[in-house]
């Protein structure tokens, strides 16, 4: 694995970091508690280009490499989890329809995508299902020369303000992906607000009353759902989550290496308490541990190498909790101040919990993982340890 930056990607990492700085930062805080996300800031994300960060030039993309777009959703992650929320949905979307969509699917969406005249949204979780996602309960059933859903879909992130959702449904029992307009007849969105954390990311529950859509907006075939069009978005998503999350973890660092070099404590600066810099030192190694996960797994699905489905799966279970951890410790070290919306290390906290629950639970990647380890080491393992068998001629 190479570890440094192209000159590109440094050029790339160093305008991140000025927009980020300009055009998030100062808000990020007003958003949670507002619930809302400025219209700007995704107009300003969509003037960037960040929107079609990974969509392919010939539809108007910026077509980043993978380790440029894990940058960019690491430092605007750094900023807002929520409005990287939007940028990780809106790409999954575009990169299953880059893969599973029509030529008509393509050349209708993906250059709205690319430039943001059109917003994204997945929709896969409902009600009753989360990540048991081969029992979902909406239903789509072929009448004519459209199909009509029933069901419901809730925890829609961003599904408050976008135009066009990614769903799911059993069509003859078997799990298919439609394209659905939010104008669709039999469509209602209702907002769900007073979530925990990643407040600003406008969610939604979606229901669906007959709601009718064109034939033409099957994506893929039916029963490609889930093991193709869901797979290849949810394995983009889970990559710009884990890329957020360093940016989390990154977050509280910065957070706390100022404020334990401003604030004092029984006549000294808290920076120079011996327990302060035990928790400023894990969290060093940690964020740059995670960051490390994230490159390898960037590397890999750069090449092409099937290794990286489980890497990635590696990097988002260490970079989430390393980002619980980091948040809780910088909270510790604020005190009574970091319980405090005043400070933004309590929407971190906040913002992080969520991370270890969405794109694959902690304990879903643990299984994965696990799984992953017998496939790769089991074998070479038993070979190696089991007793050999010894048999007699009779």
């Amino acid at each position: 694995m190479h570890l440094d930056l192209t000159p590109q990607q440094q050029k790339a990492q160093a305008e991140f970091k000025a927009f980020t700085d300009r055009a998030i930062v100062p808000f990020a805080d007003r958003a949670d508690r507002e619930e809302k996300t400025p219209p700007e800031s995704i107009a300003q994300l969509a003037r960037h280009g960040y929107l079609g960060a990974t969509i392919t030039p010939e539809y108007g993309g910026c077509g980043m490499d993978t380790i440029a777009y894990g940058l960019l959703s690491e430092t605007i992650g750094r900023g807002c989890a929520s409005l990287r929320s939007l940028l990780t949905v809106h790409t999954m979307v575009a990169q299953a329809l880059l893969k599973w969509g029509s030529t008509a699917q393509k050349n209708q969406w993906l250059p709205k995508l690319a430039t943001g005249e059109a917003i994204a949204a997945f929709g896969l979780t409902e009600p009753n299902v989360g990540s048991d996602a081969q029992r979902i309960e909406t239903t789509a059933t072929l009448e004519g020369n459209a199909y009509i859903l029933n069901g419901s879909k809730k925890w829609i992130t961003y599904g408050q303000i976008a135009d066009v959702f990614s769903i799911f449904a059993q069509c003859d029992g078997k799990p298919t992906a439609f394209l659905v307009e939010k104008n669709a007849p039999g469509l209602s969105i209702e907002p769900i607000f007073g979530m925990l954390g990643a407040r600003a990311s406008m969610l939604a529950e979606l229901r669906f009353d007959r709601c009718r859509i064109p034939r033409e907006n099957l994506v893929g075939k039916v029963g490609f759902g889930l093991s193709c069009v869901a797979s290849a978005a949810l394995d983009y998503g889970r990559y710009s989550v884990a890329w957020g999350c360093v940016g989390i973890a990154q977050a509280c660092l910065e957070a706390c290496l100022h404020y334990t070099s401003v604030r004092q404590q029984f006549g000294t600066y808290l920076k120079e308490h011996p327990l302060i810099r035990q928790l400023i030192s894990d969290m060093i190694t940690q964020t740059k541990a995670a960051r490390l996960l994230c490159y390898q797994a960037g590397y890999l699905r750069q090449i092409g190498d099937p290794k990286s489905i489980a890497e990635t799966s590696i990097a988002k279970y260490f970079a989430s909790t390393t980002a619980m951890k980091a948040a809780s410790d910088a909270v510790q070290i604020h005190g009574a101040n970091g319980c405090s919306p005043a400070f933004s290390v309590e929407r971190y906290w906040r913002d992080a919990k969520i991370m270890e629950i969405i794109e694959g639970s902690t304990q879903i990647q643990q299984l994965t993982i696990a799984s992953y380890g017998y496939q790769e080491y089991g074998m070479a393992i038993s070979s190696k340890t089991l007793p050999v068998q010894m048999t007699s001629t009779p």
